[in-house]
């Protein structure tokens, strides 16, 4: 009997893999009323819950994280910034917050792809 039981737990464990998910969170704090001093910097924080992204972005002053989409396209991050054509810009800090399974390996912000190597946490 104990070995039946031993039996059954192994297999629930087994087959209680992960499903897909994906995950995402993004901050946008305002920085001045212009893009002057913009850095094309973007720093990457790898830890247990995901990966975390800052950079600037000079997008419209009234910008708002709903123009914001995100998608997963097989092995890439897709996120997209719907930015419109205004002629009033404004200089943004941006923090995304990004966890998925499977792992991705590509992230592409507005066109622009970036290699993915996590840090160890």
């Amino acid at each position: 009997m104990n070995k039946v039981i031993f039996l059954f737990l192994v297999f629930c464990f087994a087959s209680c893999k992960d499903s897909e998910y994906f995950k995402h969170k993004i901050e946008i704090e305002k920085v001045s009323d212009d893009c002057s001093g913009l850095s094309d910097k973007l720093k990457m924080d790898s830890n247990i819950l995901g990966e975390r992204y800052e950079f600037d972005k000079c997008l419209p002053g009234d910008f708002s994280k709903d123009n914001v989409i995100f998608k997963r396209q097989g092995d890439t991050v897709v996120v997209q910034f719907n930015a419109g054509v205004k002629e009033k810009r404004s200089r943004f800090h941006i923090t995304l917050d990004i966890d998925t399974y499977p792992r991705y390996n590509f992230l592409t912000i507005d066109g622009n792809t970036f290699v993915i190597i996590p840090t160890s946490p």
